[in-house]
Formats: C-alpha cells, structure tokens, sequence
C-alpha cells in the first residue's frame, strides 16, 4: 500500500460564498467543485490553486472544526513580493516580508481568521 499525496485539507469557515470570494478573487484561486452535499443543505466546496494537486475544502459542518481554528496553512509562492503587492493593493492586511533560513514569507488571515503563511522557498 501506497499513499502518493496529500488530496485535500478541510479549512473552517463561517460563510462559504465569502470565502470562496477570498481565495479567488485576493489569492487566485479557482473552485474547484462546488456542490450540494445530500440532502441537508450542506455544500462541498473545493478550492485550489490553479495546477495544485492539494485542493482545499471549505467545512461548515465539523463540530470539533469552528471557523478561525486552523493556524499556520502554509501556501508556495515563487515571487513572494509580488504576491505581497498584490495583497496590499487589494487591501488584504498581511505582515511585512520576513526572512528565515526556510525561506521568505508573510502572514495573513482569511475571513474567518485562520491564519495563512504565505512562503517563498529560497532558492537551490
């Protein structure tokens, strides 16, 4: 038996339709399925960026999981400035560039309050 890669990771969130709007239109994201989930109302919505072989779920309905629990969602980026830009000029609150022997980053959090790390590894 083999496992060959993380599939996804559940994120709590409070409202789904608000946070499919900050990782597609702050991140560039794209949904990747969104669909209602049986009978009861509930949704399965999935998120990535684009190409990512990891995609993102978007819970609601994890007891245990309340919105804003996750702390230290680690996302790649090959030009940590530009997305550091970007997150400004879109009027995202992220902390200063940082460096560190793994690699550039800055920190952020989603709607809800989960934190996210954004990092640029450094080069070979």
């Amino acid at each position: 038996m083999t496992i060959r890669h993380l599939a996804l990771v559940s994120l709590p969130v409070a409202d789904q339709d608000r946070s499919i709007a900050f990782f597609r239109d702050k991140l560039g994201f794209e949904v990747r399925r969104d669909a209602q989930m049986g009978s009861g109302g509930s949704r399965w919505v999935e998120i990535a960026p684009p190409g990512a072989q990891t995609s993102i779920t978007l819970v609601t309905w994890f007891e245990k999981m309340p919105p804003g629990c996750v702390q230290g969602l680690v996302l790649n980026t090959p030009d940590i400035g530009t997305i550091r830009a970007r997150l400004e000029q879109l009027g995202v609150p992220a902390s200063e560039v940082k460096s560190a022997p793994w690699g550039r980053y800055c920190t952020l959090n989603d709607p809800d309050a989960n934190g996210l790390v954004i990092v640029q590894e450094p080069e070979a």
